[in-house]
């Protein structure tokens, strides 16, 4: 996740220079429950309202949660499927708030009537994300149902009229990314406390959706336009949190942005976004799914590295003899492509595994997803680029600029 508000605040008051700085422990992003009452056109999980046999007991969740904790895990986000559809999330919830965990939530939001956004009150949730995929329609397009953006939308309202911190997530396709303005909008004028614009990944039915995947010229407007809004809540002094999650390409675009429009800033912003160092999957974020499963992301479903019935996560994680765990956990990791020779690997830390898999076969290839220009990479030679579909690179010409 590229913490954009956060750097563009630091471009007003530079913090000093300091160390790399490593967390004790991986994020966790655990699915509790596949379950779900959507069925969401890039839902990773492939969930659907049924239920799905050998998923983890109460007792199994709690074993689990002391050994992360041991762990020095800092962060658990809870998810799905729809999490709110697990009988016991209220009481997994107290127990991980209970162990010190920072606690975030992922919901739909269309079950959050006035007595359920209490319970989440209640629950002293750290945050709480809702997906919105547009502004009506569009979202109910999205989500297979029709209501769920009014549904969604009202939940986003009454847990911030509980003073619960609410942020809109929203990933990005060509057929949706026209609507960004008006999401924008809509956080000003709601005030939520925090923007998630997520670029889409090629993983469950992300995957067989790949093909509505945005084009790079897209990407880049988009992007141009998330940098403007934040830029602008900044300056105004909004206490609005500008996020980007699956596209560690988005640290270099701002970067080179500041460069021509800030330049006195642009070295010290390099210098913040190298000890950042880009994706990192299969390092600080880690993925358990609703049977114990254990991945290097969300988006890694397809493959295991261990069981969480079978090993304690402490020993799953620190195992490198997966060679995807391996890969990833090289420093650097030896990408191929664009990617190994671009000049800003040491930023992008080689983007998101996944697609490139999914495109080429191969988890170690160029991420096809990465729509910065041959000139803003520092290529000296042009190279032939791994695109989605056909006519994706045709509708891109490079270098562009903003």
């Amino acid at each position: 996740m590229f913490r954009l508000s956060h750097y563009l605040r630091e471009l007003e008051a530079p913090p000093p220079s300091g160390p790399v700085r490593r967390p004790p422990g991986p994020v966790v992003i655990w699915n509790l429950i596949r379950r779900c009452n959507l069925t969401c056109k890039h839902c990773y999980s492939i969930s659907g309202d049924v239920d799905f046999a050998g998923e983890l007991s109460s007792a199994e969740v709690y074993a689990v949660m002391a050994d992360l904790r041991a762990f020095a895990v800092p962060v658990l986000i809870l998810s799905g499927g729809e999490p709110l559809m697990r009988p016991d999330i209220f009481e997994i919830s107290a127990r991980a708030k209970a162990l010190g965990f920072y606690v975030g939530l992922s919901s739909n939001g269309t079950l959050i009537d006035a007595a359920m956004a209490d319970r989440i009150r209640d629950a002293g949730y750290d945050y709480v994300g809702v997906s919105l995929d547009g502004i009506g329609a569009t979202h109910d397009a999205f989500r297979h149902c029709a209501g769920a953006y009014e549904r969604a939308l009202n939940a986003m309202r009454r847990l911030r009229d509980r003073a619960v911190k609410v942020g809109l997530r929203f990933t990005m396709t060509e057929a949706n990314a026209a609507e960004l303005p008006l999401l924008l909008d809509l956080v000003e004028q709601e005030g939520f406390a925090k923007f998630y614009l997520s670029h889409l990944v090629y993983a469950g039915r992300g995957n067989k959706n790949r093909g509505e995947d945005a084009m790079w010229q897209t990407t880049r407007a988009t992007m141009d336009q998330v940098i403007d809004r934040a830029w602008n809540w900044v300056r105004q002094g909004r206490d609005i949190e500008v996020v980007t999650g699956n596209n560690d390409a988005d640290a270099v675009y701002l970067w080179l942005r500041i460069l021509r429009e800030a330049p006195h800033a642009a070295e010290a912003l390099r210098a913040r976004l190298l000890r950042w160092g880009g994706n990192a999957s299969g390092v600080n974020v880690a993925n358990i799914d609703n049977v114990g499963n254990v991945h290097p992301d969300t988006m890694w479903w397809h493959h295991s590295i261990g069981n969480v019935r079978n090993r304690p996560f402490s020993e799953i994680w620190s195992d490198r003899s997966d060679p995807i765990m391996a890969g990833l956990k090289a420093q650097p990791r030896r990408i191929s492509g664009r990617c190994g020779a671009c000049a800003h690997f040491a930023i992008c830390n080689g983007n998101t595994r996944v697609r490139a898999l999914r495109i080429t076969g191969d988890p170690w290839a160029e991420d096809p997803g990465c729509y910065l220009s041959d000139e803003e990479i520092g290529l000296v030679q042009p190279m032939e680029r791994v695109t989605t579909r056909a006519f994706r690179g045709v509708r891109y010409e490079a270098p562009l600029s903003h």
